[in-house]
């Protein structure tokens, strides 16, 4: 995560943190998730008991464990003007199974960009610097469709790596719904999103089969990652 954070202070960005336990209209109410949105399904979310029991899911204030670092870009997009540069990187929750791929706690860093003028090109030039430094300047990239509520069009970022390609990546230009909920015109600004898993970046990259070695408290295993 140091290493990712550092790249991207490097490319002009900032880092903004947020709460772990989020409001339902943070984590996907501004986000373009509908209550009945079947996207909310691919976020098997913790929920949090409230003392106020008339709270049902899709309420604005009810309370869950945040299942992305999205709900940062949130805060931080209903607190100020643009132009934003930032990225949150973070632990987040999901009710998996847990297996050699899947965690109920993971880590990820999620980045934004709002400005006038902000293009697809721009989105790709930032994530193909990014990605060249954190594995290496040879590497291969490539783009492919990909669909999330809050970004329009969506993508997910690829790289050939011992050759076969892989998935590193998801990323698209923010959906104007998710502009409108923050206060922004999107007729006059546009941005960009994108947000990675900071275990599977690290999994491609030291050739790891199971993401659990990384919580196992081996030795052997976690000393080769010491510097």
């Amino acid at each position: 995560m140091n290493e990712i954070t550092q790249i991207f202070l490097e490319l002009g960005f900032s880092v903004a943190h947020g709460p772990e336990v989020e409001t339902d209209e943070n984590n996907f109410g501004a986000l373009n998730f509908l209550p009945d949105h079947p996207a909310r399904d691919m976020h098997d979310t913790f929920f949090v008991k409230s003392s106020a029991s008339s709270l049902k899911v899709g309420h604005e204030s009810h309370l869950l464990l945040r299942t992305h670092t999205s709900p940062v870009q949130i805060r931080e997009m209903k607190s100020s003007k643009p132009p934003l540069r930032l990225i949150a990187p973070g632990k987040v929750y999901r009710h998996e199974a847990i297996d050699a791929t899947h965690s109920s706690v993971f880590h990820q860093v999620e980045g934004l960009v709002v400005d006038k003028s902000v293009s697809f090109a721009d989105l790709k030039g930032t994530l193909e610097i990014f990605v060249k430094r954190f594995f290496g300047p040879d590497v291969r990239t490539r783009l492919n469709p990909s669909y999330f509520p809050f970004v329009e069009p969506g993508a997910q970022m690829d790289i050939f790596w011992k050759s076969r390609w892989l998935e590193v990546l998801g990323a698209g230009m923010v959906h104007p719904n998710v502009f409108k909920a923050v206060g922004y015109d999107p007729e006059e600004v546009s941005g960009f999103a994108f947000g990675m898993g900071v275990e599977r970046l690290a999994m491609v990259r030291y050739g790891v089969s199971d993401m659990r070695l990384f919580y196992g408290n081996h030795l052997d295993f976690l000393s080769q990652f010491v510097r």
